[in-house]
């Protein structure tokens, strides 16, 4: 009797964020910028190796970029919320600041000479992306959908009349 051996279906590395529209906040721009994090965080994951002398290499040809490309993230949200009059916008920011100064020391550590364990710095980043997306990002996610406006095709857009300009 032949037995069937069933297709094996690859797992998911535990490791490794798939995006999912779970993590949208509606607004393009910024769901595009989430996933670009998101993409970075498995990118660390992939070059997490063990191996001190290849881990410190990648990590100093990637990390300007990424601190720049997260400060132009966080600019983003904040343009968003200041011109929609958000009103958590303050915490908002002292969050943002806050990892910034984080994500600065460890860069500053390293810079040091002090040892980074990439794989650690990559489930940082990811537990702190995921749930700020989830905790913070869906607050102004959820005042924006409360003020736009709905355009003919159903899509909801914030547009000049929902900005508050101030004077």
């Amino acid at each position: 009797m032949k037995m069937k051996v069933a297709a094996t279906v690859p797992k998911l590395d535990k490791k490794h964020v798939e995006w999912s529209n779970r993590y949208s906040m509606g607004v393009k721009i910024i769901d595009d910028q989430h996933k670009g994090l998101l993409n970075f965080v498995n990118d660390l994951f992939d070059h997490s190796n063990g191996r001190e002398d290849d881990e410190r290499e990648y990590f100093k040809k990637v990390i300007a970029g990424a601190v720049s490309y997260v400060k132009e993230h966080f600019a983003t949200e904040e343009k968003l919320m200041i011109g929609t009059k958000f009103p958590g916008y303050a915490k908002h920011k002292e969050i943002h600041d806050e990892f910034t100064k984080t994500v600065v020391k460890a860069v500053n550590d390293f810079n040091e000479g002090k040892r980074l364990v990439l794989e650690k710095f990559a489930y940082f980043l990811k537990d702190w992306v995921l749930s700020h997306i989830a905790v913070e990002d869906v607050q102004y996610a959820d005042y924006f959908r409360k003020i736009a406006t709905r355009n003919g095709d159903g899509k909801l857009t914030i547009s000049s009349a929902n900005i508050s300009v101030a004077g």
